[in-house]
């Protein structure tokens, strides 16, 4: 986990910045609260809104960015007034928390702007009962959580908006296969029914702290497609959780909530959530378990007792999440999984033609666009296939077979890069033996995404040429997915 977390990839730092911009505009929304004069839990939730505006706004494109921004209080404020209006009516508060869990989860349906919209909903709602906010604190909360935005949004879209020297985001909408309706409808009835069992269970086990058992229910559903990914995802946070509370008894609690050494731990966890949360949940998760525990520090209740709790609650979500994907309206592994693969061959093959017409001189092909979806998709056949190739995965076979086929698309993947960075010299030549191999890279395709069993055509040399020495390379790497994912386990790749 520290390789994959220390050793990862950064192409142009983007994870640095992002880590860093996070630091500098949640710290500055907190100063910005200090200076406007409000308490200690006003702070706190201005810090919090400023971090979601700062992490969970993914639209796009720039533009996209900032209008999420400003729907953020539109959707928060609400709800947060629901949930201190409620807060001396437990059942009515509950109903509303479930409620806000399943329209949250729904609404991202409508893709980024929707996720994020719902979880600043959720978290409106969570931050409220962890700091059992009442009527009287609204106009205090209101402020902080208006100044913390604008903040945020200054640092973001003002001081430092690396995204402008960016092309725009490439966001893969859902399969066809899948369908994004039928699955966060499937979702949203999952998410509620295990909130609706974290929020009973972790009443009983704590009749103050049960909401750290909602928002476990919560995160763990945060992208994810299928019930595979979520018990992966489960079991990540749970483990997280566990060294994040390690972690805590031997820095938060020496600390206990002394101003200066908590606001440096704090900007690291901080740091750390935003660095860690492309590459590794686990690691996320420490980070957040670790926030959390500086926080309760500052406001005076820290203590060995409160960590197990923590521990215990998290345990009770992860067990709602996993028992609400596995019997309420299932979304297999092998039904998301094969419909991002198929997914990402298609645009295998709309990169190769982009590529061929490129080099037959044509003027507007771009093939650039194509490559970078083509690695979003891939990103998305990772994630889908993390179960079966988790270290606890107890099929071996299945293991192998998932990760010849991740090796077999990334072979795909380093031809295709290869082949458009011969198309884009404008020297390359066109000739009969391109567009053949372009032709039989195209059918190769065809041959997979409708699962036809004819044998696929395997070069037997290796050519000189660099754009024909790719195409071949692409041919081969497509005749060897033949194998994998044609296998007869029940499905073509997971049988689950």
């Amino acid at each position: 986990m520290l390789k994959r977390v220390f050793v990862a990839p950064d192409p142009g730092r983007a994870r640095l910045r992002f880590a860093a911009r996070g630091v500098l505009g949640i710290g500055l929304a907190v100063v910005v609260c200090g200076l406007a004069g409000h308490s200690l839990p006003g702070a706190v939730t201005g810090g919090l809104a400023a971090l979601l505006a700062l992490f969970t706004v993914t639209d796009p494109t720039v533009r996209g960015q900032a209008v999420t921004t400003a729907l953020l209080p539109v959707v928060g404020l609400p709800v947060l007034t629901a949930a201190a209006g409620l807060h001396d009516l437990p059942v009515a508060r509950d109903l509303a928390f479930l409620a806000v869990v399943g329209a949250g989860v729904y609404a991202r349906r409508w893709g980024p702007r929707g996720h994020s919209l719902g979880v600043f909903a959720f978290m409106t709602f969570f931050v409220a009962q962890f700091l059992h906010a009442t009527a009287g604190q609204l106009p205090e909360l209101y402020a902080a959580v208006l100044l913390s935005v604008l903040t945020a949004a200054a640092v973001r879209f003002g001081a430092w908006c690396y995204e402008r020297r960016l092309p725009p985001a490439t966001v893969p909408a859902a399969p066809a296969g899948t369908g994004l309706a039928r699955v966060t409808t499937r979702q949203a009835v999952q998410a509620t029914a295990g909130a609706g069992f974290a929020l009973v269970v972790g009443q009983l086990v704590s009749g103050q702290r049960w909401y750290w058992a909602v928002g476990a229910t919560w995160w763990i559903f945060v992208n994810t497609a299928s019930r595979g990914e979520t018990l992966v995802r489960g079991f990540r946070r749970v483990l997280g959780t566990v060294l994040g509370i390690g972690l805590g008894f031997l820095v938060a609690v020496p600390v206990h909530g002394a101003p200066v050494a908590t606001a440096v731990l704090v900007a690291a966890a901080v740091f750390g959530i935003f660095y860690s949360a492309a590459v590794s949940y686990t690691w996320m998760m420490l980070c957040v378990t670790l926030l959390a525990e500086l926080l309760y520090g500052l406001l005076g209740v820290l203590s060995p007792g409160l960590l197990a709790l923590r521990l215990a609650e998290t345990g009770v979500g992860a067990l709602g999440a996993a028992l609400a994907v596995l019997f309420v309206l299932p979304v297999t592994t092998h039904a998301t999984t094969d419909a991002w693969i198929q997914r990402a061959l298609r645009c295998v093959h709309a990169c190769t033609a982009e590529a061929a017409a490129r080099l037959a001189g044509s003027a507007t092909a771009d093939p650039a666009p194509r490559v970078a979806e083509l690695e979003q998709l891939l990103g998305r056949v990772r994630l889908s296939v993390a179960p079966l190739v988790h270290p606890l995965n107890p099929m071996p076979a299945r293991k192998a077979r998932a990760r010849r086929v991740l090796a077999l698309l990334d072979e795909c993947a380093r031809e295709i890069r290869g082949l458009v960075a011969v198309a884009a010299d404008p020297e390359a030549s066109h000739d009969a033996r391109l567009a053949a191999a372009c032709w039989r890279v195209e059918a190769a395709v065809e041959a997979l995404t409708a699962g036809r069993s004819e044998d696929l055509h395997h070069p037997a040399e290796t050519a000189a040429e660099g754009a024909l020495a790719h195409l071949h390379g692409l041919e081969r790497a497509l005749a060897e997915l033949a194998e994998p994912l044609r296998s007869p386990s029940g499905s073509r790749l997971v049988g689950a």
